[in-house]
Formats: structure tokens, C-alpha cells, sequence
């Protein structure tokens, strides 16, 4: 007789202890998985310490079949994404080891958000848009990049046979970044660079509380307008800050101004999982040390833009254009020249954001990995 599957929702530390550690049960045989710093999961998912959880209510489920543990999945709702998606709750960080798991998870994180009063769901989110948002489609015989998820070709199916339908694609684009631009767009760099109302600039880590809050303020006016946007607090500002600090470089990250004000700005880091991959998600005894020193002098091959932006205001301008060559080009010049990096990735993006997806089709570029936010009416 085969075992069924008990769902049950866990709030104890040794629960979440399971909760995290599933994960290396589900990928201990995929090449291509990352294992994350464990010490990070379990701060994204402590309130005294995500001040995510100062806008958002979280319920985690563990998927248990004779005593092991077989599936998780997080149900949540964000108050402040309530203000654009009415009614809407979210589920993520799931993993399952078989599609009867699979479906009886996500019918508990269902029953949870009609219990929250909401009457659609999205997913996966883990845990805000933010963090890690969709699941992997296709691009999986390649590590995932910093900050980057990496999951099951089964899940697809599973999450469609729930009944959940596309609602948006997320893209990222590997490129050969040795590799200069077309003409047309070195045109556009160079008479950026003769108008002298525009300044690009290295940030300056030395002011970095300061340098993290324009990036932060640009983003979330740059952003407002995308789907599913939710704007970052002045805490998770300073949260994001703190965990971005020591992965970044100060010229591979990059501030334009125009007219003496900070416009747009880029962020480029230094593959991170490049350098926590052989650590088993373990800082301690001996990989917090092994982190420090390579955490020293960035050495990696790859390079990741997880962020950008440009003001609303000129969205629509041709500046936008040149703003974001600018930005792409002198950060391409330092990979090339200085560090010896010859590979980056960009995104993700959303889909049907034309002006992003047309500046990330530069020369060389393609898409290497796509990630799907699936809906469902409850």
C-alpha cells in the first residue's frame, strides 16, 4: 500500500531546519545546482531579521511521507503588492520530490491564501518579487547565476497541472561581452559622451549607506510601472545594502548623472556563486574564512546586471538610450580591460518590457534562461 503524503504547517526552528535542508535532499545529484548559503535562507525567512516581514504575512508547509520529509512551500501575503494586485496572494520556495507531493503542497498554500481572504494566486515568489521570482523553464545544464534560482524540469508540469496558467516570463541573457558594440549604438555612447550635462561615476563604497539609497530610490521610481512592482521600504533598503556590501566593486558598479543629479544607474556583481560553490552552504568551521578571502579581490569568470534603471521621466526620451549604453559600455570596458572577465548576464526581464529587452539584445547576447510566474484564480 503506498504511504500518503501528511501536509502540515511548521513554525519551530527544527521545522524550518528541515524546512531548508530539503534542498539538498532534492539536488544532491544535479550538476548544475548551487548550493545557497544556509545562514542566507534562514535569514530570509526570520522576521528579526527580513523586514520583509514588516509588510507581508508568511505560513511555511512541510510535505512528509513514513517519517521523511518529501516537499516544501511557503504561502504568503504581501500588503504592499495588494495595492496593484488586489486579492492576490503568493506561494514559493517549493520543492517536491514526486507530483503527488507537488499537488498536495500547493493545495495547502491554496487553502491558507483563501483563508488570508484572497481570491487569486501567483507563483512561485520566494519570497517577495525581489528575491527569487519564477521557476526555471528552460536553461537548466547551466548554473544559475548570483541571486538566481535553479529547479526541477518537472515542475513545470506539476505547477500546470494544478491548474496554473502563465502569467509572465522572466528572462536572462548571457552575453560575450569582449564582443563591441554596433555601430549604431557605439554612435548613440560617443555623443553621450561629448554632452556635458552627463557624468558617469564609479559609486563610492566609502559612502555606501548613502551611495545604496539614490541606487534604491532611482529603482523604485524606474520600476513603478512594471508588472507586479512592489516598492522597497527604507528597511529593506538598508537590509538589501548590508547583504549587497560585500560583493561590490565600486567600478563595476555605476551612477549617471545629468545635470548634476543622479538619473540611472547599473549594477554589476561579481558571480558570487562562482565563489560559495564548493562550501556546501556552510560558513562554518572553515568556509567563512574561505568566503572572507575570496570576498578580498572579486575573482570570478562571470559577471551578473541584476539591476538597472533609468527615471521615469526620461523613459521616453531618446537620453534613455543613451544613459543605459553609456552605463552597459564603460562597465563592459573595466570587465574587459582590468578584471579579464569576458562573460556576463543580464536580467532578469520581464517580457514584455520592449525598452528593456531591446538594450538587452546587445551584440553577443542571447537568452540563456527563462523563468515562468504562473497564475490561477482560487
Amino acid at each position: 500500500m503506498t504511504v500518503p503524503v501528511t501536509i502540515r504547517p511548521i513554525s519551530t526552528k527544527a521545522d524550518r531546519k528541515r524546512f531548508v535542508d530539503l534542498a539538498w535532499d532534492i539536488y544532491r545529484d544535479d550538476p548544475y545546482w548551487v548550493p545557497p548559503l544556509k545562514s542566507e535562507v534562514h535569514a530570509l525567512l526570520d522576521p528579526g531579521q527580513n523586514p520583509w516581514f514588516g509588510h507581508a504575512r508568511l505560513q511555511l508547509f512541510l510535505a512528509e511521507r513514513g517519517g521523511e520529509v518529501v516537499g516544501r512551500i511557503s504561502a504568503h501575503v504581501d500588503e504592499l503588492m495588494l495595492d496593484s494586485m488586489p486579492d492576490t496572494g503568493l506561494w514559493g520556495l517549493f520543492e517536491a520530490k514526486d507530483d503527488a507531493t507537488a499537488a498536495a503542497l500547493i493545495a495547502a498554500a491554496e487553502d491558507w491564501l483563501r483563508g488570508e481572504g484572497m481570491k487569486h494566486a501567483i507563483g512561485p515568489v520566494s519570497l517577495s518579487i525581489w528575491d527569487e521570482p519564477g521557476l526555471l523553464i528552460d536553461g537548466f545544464e547551466e548554473p544559475p547565476m548570483a541571486m538566481m534560482g535553479h529547479h526541477r524540469p518537472a515542475y513545470e508540469g506539476w505547477v500546470e497541472q494544478a491548474g496554473y496558467a502563465k502569467a509572465k516570463d522572466l528572462f536572462t541573457f548571457a552575453l560575450d561581452i569582449r564582443i563591441d558594440m554596433i555601430p549604431v549604438i557605439d554612435r548613440l555612447i560617443k555623443a553621450g559622451e561629448k554632452n556635458d550635462k552627463i557624468v558617469v561615476r564609479d559609486v563610492d563604497k566609502s559612502k555606501f549607506d548613502q551611495e545604496a539609497a539614490i541606487i534604491l530610490e532611482i529603482l523604485n521610481d524606474a520600476w513603478s510601472d512594471n508588472w507586479g512592482f512592489v516598492p522597497l521600504t527604507d528597511a529593506e533598503v538598508a537590509y538589501a545594502g548590508k547583504k549587497l556590501k560585500p560583493i561590490i566593486v565600486d567600478d563595476l558598479c555605476k551612477i549617471l548623472e545629468y545635470e548634476g543629479r543622479p538619473v540611472a544607474f547599473m549594477l554589476t556583481i561579481p558571480d558570487i556563486n562562482e565563489m560559495i560553490a564548493d562550501l556546501d552552504g556552510r560558513l562554518f568551521p572553515f568556509g567563512w574564512a574561505k568566503l572572507l578571502w575570496r570576498l578580498r579581490k572579486p575573482s570570478t569568470r562571470r559577471v551578473r546586471v541584476p539591476l538597472m534603471g533609468v527615471r521615469k521621466e526620461f523613459q521616453s526620451t531618446r537620453l534613455a538610450s543613451t544613459f543605459a549604453f553609456l552605463l552597459i559600455e564603460y562597465t563592459r570596458r573595466v570587465c574587459v580591460d582590468k578584471y579579464g572577465i569576458n562573460h556576463g548576464e543580464f536580467g532578469w526581464v520581464l517580457e514584455d518590457n520592449q525598452g528593456m529587452m531591446s538594450i538587452a539584445n546587445l551584440p553577443g547576447s542571447g537568452i540563456n534562461h527563462t523563468y515562468r510566474i504562473y497564475q490561477k484564480t482560487l
